[in-house]
């Protein structure tokens, strides 16, 4: 029930009024992963060059669309980069950072919210465990102190003038209500110096039915604007609530990835972002039918479709990337069952699925181990026929869900849960070191995600990659992630552990009808350095036809198995 004056105004009102030229602006990614508003904020200033600081945890494709517009002079982020078909460098955001067009600092996803958290808590600073032994802890914005308590890790607020963000359902006063999973959370709507610009599906007369649901109170936020399907291509999770959800669309994903990479970026940008007037005008452009698509997804039911729509095809022998993941699988459960461990944490990409398929072979074995995600997922059940740790039919089998402040900072690595984590890398050194954002010199990568926050807190890390002499240096140039607690690294080639000491030696190698040795040294010849070879080294079972038909049941158009670049 309304109070006061109504918040609620149109769209690109919410932005023009309350949006201004050299701001800092935060961008909610949540599980939404998008915003209408954002849209708006291109038209309006398109062109304008606004030297916008934009704040958003996570640049897939579209960030590039405020790149080509012009209006972003610093990004801070955790990660700059595509995420469908696959997690791969964008060339625009590569090209502005290397040129200095726009000026990136770097962050890990967990840093990033805590520093936003700070902020909203108007704490002067706040105490981290991850980036230590990183080159993100060159930032001016980290600190070693000493204190009568140790020396700690110490984070610097990270302010915004505004935040954009899209909710479930608002009343007229601008109470918002969201829906967990939820990633960096709402922290930086809380620490906005003026407040929050919200997005929602549904205007309600009265909140307060979904009171345990209302995440940001009124007072916080500029202005709301109802903006059905609002997060596009983004998806919604709105279990609990009083609106309809729908899934997140890939192929507009895709097709935002491919513009991005064309010479039709220009006229894509047109068509999605700048000609649409209105949502209504936007959602027509999508159609009656697409929508439609995008709402029957939001059924948790709805991947038994897409299973029988795609079923996995294991005629075809494994290729690298799934014999790499095979090996870290049965890496990754020998570790739980030998640290009895509660918990994996599943890295993005090929990672990811062998992090899901030494998860079932654990539990096979009697563990009750949980997968967990950084996107705010505890105890989670992956769906077949999507890869992705954030396919929203994912979201419903999970016992918990919350965001990263939770996942990373309390409970990987915390007292009383002990973690097992199964990571990529783009290059990996040999004391297990990762580096996944940027090659100094060379191209850009992408950035850390949750993973140096992981790799800081874990048990035991895992990591799973094919190996060549590219993604192995003899030393980094850039360190994402520390490799302390790296104990081995899973490949086509074989398994590098850390038998004794601190360095990576190779103790298995896969199988095949070579001799042993050929196969060692064609595995010491795809390292970057001079590798070591323990004195027993063994051979590993291949792959089953059991462990390829779980790979590709859950990938099985190859998204991340096949397709690379």
């Amino acid at each position: 029930m309304a109070t006061g004056a109504s918040k609620l105004v149109d769209l690109d009102r919410a932005v023009a009024d309350n949006v201004m030229p050299g701001d800092v602006v935060h961008v909610m990614v949540g599980h939404t992963r998008w915003t209408a508003a954002t849209r708006a904020l291109a038209r309006r200033f398109w062109g304008q060059e606004p030297g916008f600081t934009l704040c958003m945890l996570s640049l897939s494709s579209l960030g590039a669309v405020l790149f080509r517009g012009g209006l972003v002079r610093k990004v801070i982020t955790g990660y700059s980069g595509d995420t469908f078909p696959n997690f791969t460098p964008n060339p625009v955001f590569a090209r502005a950072y290397a040129s200095g067009e726009v000026e990136v600092e770097h962050w890990s996803f967990l840093t990033f919210a805590q520093r936003l958290e700070c902020a909203a808590r108007g704490l002067p600073a706040v105490v981290t465990r991850s980036l230590g032994g990183s080159s993100m802890a060159g930032n001016e914005a980290y600190a070693r102190v000493e204190s009568p308590f140790g020396q700690l890790g110490v984070l610097a607020p990270l302010v915004p003038d505004v935040a954009l963000l899209h909710g479930v359902v608002a009343d007229h006063d601008g109470n918002v209500a969201l829906n967990p999973p939820l990633l960096e959370g709402v922290w930086g709507a809380l620490a906005a110096r003026r407040g929050a610009v919200a997005t929602v599906e549904r205007i309600v007369e009265d909140i307060r039915p979904w009171a345990d649901h209302v995440m940001v109170p009124g007072h916080r936020v500029l202005a709301v604007a109802e903006t059905p399907m609002g997060a596009h291509p983004g998806g919604l999770y709105a279990t609990g609530t009083p609106v309809d959800g729908y899934g997140e669309d890939y192929e507009f994903w895709v097709e935002a990835r491919a513009a991005s990479r064309s010479n039709d970026f220009d006229r894509w940008i047109r068509h999605w972002v700048l000609e649409p007037a209105t949502q209504e005008e936007y959602l027509s452009r999508l159609g009656d039918e697409r929508i439609a698509a995008l709402r029957r997804k939001a059924d948790p039911s709805s991947w038994k479709a897409e299973r029988d729509a795609a079923p996995p095809d294991v005629s075809s022998p494994p290729n690298g990337w799934e014999v790499a993941a095979v090996h870290g699988a049965r890496r990754v459960a020998e570790s739980v069952r030998a640290s009895g461990a509660h918990a994996v944490l599943a890295g993005a990409g090929v990672a990811n699925l062998a992090a899901w398929l030494g998860v079932e072979a654990a539990r096979r074995g009697g563990s009750a181990v949980q997968l967990v995600a950084e996107l705010g997922l505890w105890g989670y059940e992956p769906r077949p026929a999507d890869p992705y740790v954030f396919n929203h039919r994912n979201f419903p089998t999970a016992t918990m869900a919350t965001d990263t402040s939770a996942v990373l900072g309390m409970l990987v690595g915390g007292p009383g849960t002990t973690t097992v984590a199964c990571l990529g890398a783009a290059q990996f050194d040999r004391s297990g070191s990762i580096n996944s954002t940027e090659i100094p010199g060379g191209p850009f990568l992408v950035g850390s995600g949750g993973g140096n926050d992981v790799a800081s807190a874990c048990t035991d890390a895992v990591i799973v990659a094919t190996l060549t002499p590219a993604r192995t240096p003899e030393k980094l140039g850039y360190v994402t992630s520390p490799g302390d607690r790296v104990t081995a690294v899973a490949t086509d080639l074989g398994l590098l552990e850390k038998a004794a000491g601190d360095e990576l030696v190779l103790t298995a190698v896969t199988s095949g009808t070579s001799p042993l040795r050929d196969r060692v040294e064609a595995a010491r010849a795809a390292c970057g350095w001079g590798l070591e070879v323990a004195a027993d080294v063994r051979e590993l079972p291949p792959p089953t036809t059991d462990e390829i038909l779980s790979l590709r049941s859950w990938d099985p158009h190859g998204w991340f198995l096949r397709a690379r670049g």
